[in-house]
């Protein structure tokens, strides 16, 4: 329980010239005598969904054992072992909805945005395109009417980048995007860190962009335009409550720095192999963790509940310097030939790929929130829709889930299921009922996931 003697709303916002500034959770917001799960303040769990391409190396990934052990995590899955307590690994799912319809050719490497609907694209590079609607979407038409951006959806990798726009007669939307608003509308997947800044902080009510272009152009923080309303505000907050919004605008300070080293990337290919989108960081590691920071801020502020993220895009050439196996491109790794030593190889890649996500798991773990931490109030999936890719093999694919759900998932686990028997659409039929989403179906589903909770 929080006792205060001042009741702030949860959704005070500090404006300036061309600034919304959301707030995080303060004790203040909580009223007196008041348990925090009966009012306003209390934490919604958060949703964000992680799309990786091209499988991972097959006797790298899955656990020996239904109980998560520290010190006996496989090898790729390592980066997780210090949030196992978090962390439920499944093994046996079934990408069905990546496959190709019956009598009809091609798929597997375009169709992502099967992720996280479990529909079987319709095959046509015309403008009449249909999927499902994505569950991150479903999940932000139930809990992301209320805050100020229902959802976002981020990329790291740019479609006109070094790897397939689209190919086999299926339209570039369906490797573009992993998140549908509907089963004929995709949603963009934004690329650069700062359009995301400016979104979570520019004022949308005022409808201003002059005064927003005027401020970077000044290179003013966001902060210089609020300077006296936060001052003001903080003015009569009891010491705790100014220690955490001293910390969240110092977070806002480190994340402009950052992003003001971006804006001066040329568009010149990195040494990655990829051409780099002048404003968008030169390497993938800093440009993941930008877009996965401003994701916690979005999350500490409830800007959004719902988030998704495209890791990288099928057939991507890219390789990741900071990894252990720094000339290894992406896809040419993930046909490895069945070669012992070049699976070896490709398993490195895929343990750098999650440890960016622990990345993110640990910021989540690290901010407090409510009576817990965003990770105990979130759920992140991370997982493919293949398993050996090598194969183009769409069963036996990988999938990760971290975070406490607000106390509906248990952690420490891996579910393992027959081969080709349990398909994706029955994890995402279980994830949307733990947003109180209760359906009788999604996508190729035949019933809720046995043993997720």
């Amino acid at each position: 329980m929080f006792i205060t003697k001042k009741h702030i709303s949860r959704r005070t916002v500090l404006r300036g010239a061309g600034v919304a500034l959301a707030l995080p959770l303060l004790d203040s917001m909580v009223p007196a005598q008041t348990p925090l799960r009966k009012t306003a303040a209390v934490p919604k769990t958060r949703f964000t969904g992680i799309f990786v391409p091209h499988g991972m190396a097959p006797g790298y990934w899955i656990p020996e054992k239904p109980v998560l052990e520290e010190g006996n995590f496989p090898f790729i899955m390592k980066p997780l072992e210090p949030y196992k307590d978090h962390t439920v690994i499944l093994s046996g799912m079934w990408s069905k909805s990546a496959e190709p319809p019956p009598g009809v050719t091609g798929a597997d490497h375009w169709v992502a945005a099967a992720f996280m609907c479990a529909d079987k694209p319709k095959k046509t590079t015309g403008a009449d395109i249909q999927d499902g609607t994505t569950i991150d979407q479903l999940i932000a038409q139930k809990i992301g009417q209320e805050t100020l951006l229902p959802s976002l959806q981020l990329a790291i990798e740019d479609p006109g980048a070094n790897s397939s726009n689209c190919g086999e007669g299926y339209s570039c939307a369906y490797t573009n995007s992993i998140s549908w608003a509907t089963p004929e509308q995709p949603l963009p997947m934004e690329l650069n860190p700062q359009v995301v800044f400016e979104r979570l902080f520019g004022d949308v009510q005022a409808r201003t962009p002059e005064e927003r272009a005027a401020r970077r152009e000044q290179d003013r923080s966001i902060l210089d335009s609020v300077t006296q309303s936060l001052a003001r505000f903080k003015k009569d907050l009891p010491a705790d409550d100014r220690a955490k919004l001293d910390e969240y605008t110092e977070d806002i300070r480190e994340l402009e720095r950052r992003l003001d080293i971006a804006k001066k990337a040329t568009g010149n290919v990195s040494m990655e192999g990829v051409v780099v989108p002048t404003g968008i960081p030169e390497l993938f590691d800093e440009h993941l963790k930008l877009q996965f920071d401003l994701q916690v801020l979005a999350f500490k502020a409830d800007i959004t509940r719902v988030s998704s993220l495209l890791f990288a895009r099928d057939l991507t050439g890219r390789a990741y310097p900071a990894s252990d196996v720094p000339s290894l491109s992406f896809h040419g790794g993930s046909h490895h030939a069945e070669n012992p030593e070049r699976i070896a190889q490709y398993s490195k890649l895929n343990q750098y790929h999650v440890k960016c996500l622990a990345y993110y798991i640990d910021k989540l773990q690290k901010t407090p929130d409510g009576d817990g931490t965003l990770l105990d109030h979130s759920l992140v999936l991370y997982g493919t829709n293949m398993g050996d890719s090598n194969q183009h093999l769409h069963y036996d694919v990988p999938h990760i889930l971290v975070g406490g759900a607000s106390g509906q998932l248990k952690g420490g686990r891996h579910l393992a299921f027959p081969t080709k028997t349990i398909t994706t659409g029955n994890l995402l039929l279980s994830i949307i009922n733990l947003y109180g989403i209760h359906q009788e179906s999604l996508g190729d589903s035949t019933g809720y996931l046995t043993g997720l909770v």
